[in-house]
């Protein structure tokens, strides 16, 4: 056996490897007994069939099974043993491949193209800097809070006629299109120069509509009409809205009931202890959107500041072999860009990973999963009913998904630890903000 590397670039290459009939032919050979044992022909007592019939029968695609074999481990050692970090996976020379006579040749010759990346170096010390931002929840926002928690746990009722504040269920229908969808028009969503054209309605009043004036929000407008964010931007035109249903929101009172219903029974006794409790919670949040913000900020500090260098034009053309008939050049063209960011922050964390020798361990995931579970039933007022079987949830929830829900959880926490390193080595400098300063800042 013989392989090569032939640099094309110092991220392309072609691997080319050269066997010989020693190099397959003994597992060839084994294979065919191995068949022959246990083949059931007619006509041949079990185990004793000829492996000369075996041979005919099936030699040839046990041979290719066996060069194919052989290719892949030869390929796989030669790359580790040379410290080659492939990028993708090599793609071989079809023409080649092609050529091959199955039946009279001993030698045979293949080629791959990889893609691979050097070795680099990365900077996470206190040279680097990063801001991070501290939401505060002003007086006004805890009274917004207070009064989204009320309206959350009120009384729905369907009066006959919507006032302000009302939401509203109904049809959209494109006026000089095919389009429609039904859906809930929420008041708080409805532009606010808008809003005084859906006071007033009852169950089948229509009121005409310029669609893109409807709400602020892309997200909104796409949910609206049940349509994708390109659509979304482009549309325009008149619309009728025909509404179904009014749906006005009675707000829950500040009582016993309702601290229980938020926060599990007795945990707070008192609006002041309710409000008190709501404030914390809030800010937790904001603590979380804050990380979120912070870590996305570092990712974007860390890839522009590491030079890395990919094989652009293999990783197209192996995404579009790779994904044949799904994807096409225009579609990896559009998408390349954030790939290859996404490319380049994998190769980041697995080294900082690596050479911090960062590890995450099964409790770490089983508890990060417990937690889960928790939040998505009710937080701590769930905690207590689930106590004796919260263990059990966690392993069926960890086992789902042939083991992706694992795998997944344990990404997460890796990447935890990873950022959590990062953040201890470089400077992160914090600014106090209110909400409306920090939306600012992430859309940035």
């Amino acid at each position: 056996m013989d392989i090569s590397l032939d640099k094309k670039s110092s991220t392309e290459a072609i691997i080319k490897v050269k066997l010989n009939e020693t190099d397959y032919q003994p597992k060839v050979e084994e294979k065919v007994k191995d068949y022959a044992k246990k083949a059931n022909i007619k006509g041949f007592r079990p185990g004793k069939v000829p492996t000369g019939l075996i041979k005919k029968m099936y030699g040839k695609s046990i041979l290719v099974e066996e060069v194919n074999n052989t290719l892949s481990q030869s390929i796989n050692n030669y790359v580790k043993e040379n410290n080659i970090q492939l990028i993708g996976e090599p793609l071989p020379d079809q023409e080649k491949s092609k050529n091959i006579d199955w039946d009279t040749q001993k030698e045979f010759e293949f080629e791959y193209e990889i893609g691979m990346v050097d070795d680099f170096k990365y900077d996470i010390s206190s040279k680097v800097k990063v801001k991070s931002y501290t939401i505060e929840l002003d007086k006004k926002g805890l009274n917004e809070t207070l009064d989204n928690v009320k309206k959350q746990f009120g009384e729905v009722t369907n009066p006959e006629v919507s006032e302000e504040g009302d939401d509203l269920f109904g049809t959209f229908q494109e006026v000089d299109g095919d389009l429609s969808n039904e859906s809930l028009l929420k008041w708080d969503n409805i532009n606010k120069k808008e809003q005084k054209k859906f006071k007033g309605l009852k169950s089948g009043d229509s009121v005409e509509i310029e669609i893109h004036k409807l709400v602020n929000d892309i997200h909104d407008l796409m949910s609206l009409l049940d349509i994708g964010h390109d659509k979304a931007h482009d549309i325009k035109g008149k619309f009728t809205f025909t509404v179904k249903n009014v749906n006005r929101t009675v707000p829950a009172t500040l009582n016993q009931d309702l601290f229980d219903k938020v926060f599990g029974k007795d945990v707070v006794k008192s609006e002041s202890e309710f409000t008190e409790k709501v404030k914390q919670t809030v800010e937790e949040n904001y603590k979380r959107e804050s990380n979120l913000l912070l870590n996305r900020d570092i990712r974007d500090t860390l890839i522009k500041s590491t030079k890395i260098e990919v094989p652009e034009k293999f990783l197209k053309k192996w995404l579009l072999v790779t994904n044949e008939g799904k994807v096409t050049e225009e579609d990896i063209e559009k998408e390349f860009d954030e790939y290859v960011r996404s490319l380049k922050w994998d190769l980041l964390r697995n080294k900082i990973s690596e050479d911090n020798e960062i590890k995450v361990e099964h409790a770490d995931v089983k508890d990060r999963a417990k937690g889960m579970i928790l939040s998505q039933l009710g937080g701590p007022a769930a905690a207590e009913q689930l106590k004796d079987h919260l263990d059990s949830f966690a392993d069926n929830y960890l086992q789902a998904e042939n083991g992706q829900n694992y795998m997944k959880v344990y990404n997460e926490l890796r990447e935890d630890k990873i950022m959590d390193l990062v953040k201890e080595k470089i400077s992160v400098s914090d600014k106090k903000v209110n909400l409306e300063e920090f939306k600012k800042a992430a859309e940035n």
